[in-house]
């Protein structure tokens, strides 16, 4: 039971950090509370994670497959070390650029919120590879066993910290707004620092094998 708790928190905190900076998803949530109401904000959000949940599932049965196939291991890490390399650089040039996100504008209605948020959520072609990447590591760590429990425990924590971040964005950007460089910024930064440390557990991996 203790290691479903940690997998939960791990999972959910990873998902969380990964939708904090602002960017396509959370300003569409947030713009979509203030121009068609919060209960529309929520239903997209709704779609998002739904979509997440199908992704992580995905990413799961991705590592599953290569780590009951000895012979790729290898290529598993090294594919993670490109991941977390390319997020460790992707996160810290955009806190460097410390530009303001502007909210795109949407034309949704109340009925098709859901399936917008489930496209735009699908659209982002990185997801499947970052809970792969999340997934091998937890593994590892022995947080997660591949049995149906642990599962489904990762990809309900997959999709409930997506969720949070959104219903945040919701139902508060309109309080945050004036501090949203400053929130890009330290959130970017912070998510560089950890795929940093990501990459350097799985590089010792390699190394001492």
């Amino acid at each position: 039971m203790t290691h479903i708790l940690i997998l939960f928190f791990a999972t959910f905190s990873a998902a969380f950090m990964a939708t904090v900076p602002p960017g396509l998803l959370n300003m569409n949530a947030a713009k979509i509370s203030v121009e068609k109401g919060k209960l529309n904000g929520v239903i997209f959000s709704l779609g998002v994670s739904s979509m997440i949940m199908i992704q992580a599932y995905v990413a799961v049965f991705i590592s599953k497959f290569l780590y009951r196939n000895p012979e790729v291991i290898d290529i598993l890490l090294k594919i993670a070390i490109a991941i977390f390399a390319f997020f460790a650089i992707y996160f810290f040039i955009v806190a460097k650029q410390r530009k303001e996100k502007k909210l795109k504008k949407v034309n949704l209605s109340k009925k098709n919120s859901f399936f917008k948020g489930v496209l735009l959520a699908a659209l982002n072609l990185l997801t499947i590879p970052y809970y792969s990447g999340l997934n091998a590591m937890w593994n590892e760590a022995g947080w997660i066993k591949f049995e149906a429990q642990d599962i489904t425990t990762f990809v309900v924590a997959a999709g409930t910290g997506t969720f949070a971040v959104l219903y945040l964005y919701t139902f508060y950007f309109d309080k945050l707004e004036t501090k949203t460089n400053r929130f890009s910024k330290n959130s970017n930064y912070i998510l560089s620092a950890l795929m940093l440390l990501l990459l350097i557990i799985t590089l010792m991996r390699i190394l001492y094998r």
